[in-house]
């Protein structure tokens, strides 16, 4: 879980997609993703995505948790005309609001498809919803990007995290991202 450090924050999970391999193994995105956008199929994976993990976020929140749930888009969702009213009509069906929900796009996508992405991004957040920036510092890493992009939260690449106590310069570079988020009024989320 994604958890606050302010007390009595929503924990929010994020849904991972997996699929079933020979003797019940896992197989990984990086197995089958590739495979899949070589055929078109990343936007129709996104909207399987998103319909199974809202309508799992929707039975968890009648069984009475206080949960919300992140879902990562692919570039492909941008060029995807009908992407947020397929958003909007499942967060009705499922009876969700959309600070339940958070989308995740990875810092080379967004800038990738900056003018696709930016009326996706800005259309969710109206509804509500969040936008996290995903894996923050290992793409283009330019803070400028920040400025203009429209998101919420950013997620630091577990690269600088996961060895930032015994290494000054990932101290350093967690400490600089930290701070020029904040004074955009972004929120930040350390991986690992």
């Amino acid at each position: 879980p994604m958890v606050g450090l302010r007390r009595g924050e929503r924990p929010y999970y994020e849904a991972l997609l997996r699929m079933p391999g020979e003797d019940a193994e896992l197989v990984l995105p990086e197995s089958f993703l590739p495979a899949a956008q070589r055929f078109g199929l990343l936007a129709e994976i996104d909207r399987w995505v998103i319909e199974h993990a809202l309508g799992s976020l929707a039975d968890a929140r009648r069984r009475g948790r206080d949960i919300g749930i992140s879902v990562n888009l692919s570039g492909h969702s941008f060029s995807d005309p009908a992407m947020f009213e397929f958003i909007r009509e499942r967060l009705a069906h499922n009876g969700l609001q959309g600070g339940e929900v958070m989308f995740e796009v990875t810092e080379q996508t967004a800038v990738r498809h900056l003018e696709r992405a930016d009326p996706l991004m800005r259309g969710l957040l109206d509804c509500g919803c969040h936008i996290a920036l995903d894996d923050f510092g290992a793409g283009f890493s330019s803070f400028g990007y920040l400025r203009h992009l429209p998101v919420d939260f950013v997620k630091i690449d577990g690269a600088f995290v996961r060895n930032m106590a015994a290494d000054r310069l990932d101290q350093a570079m967690v400490r600089a991202i930290v701070d020029v988020a904040h004074t955009l009024e972004k929120r930040t989320v350390a991986e690992y």
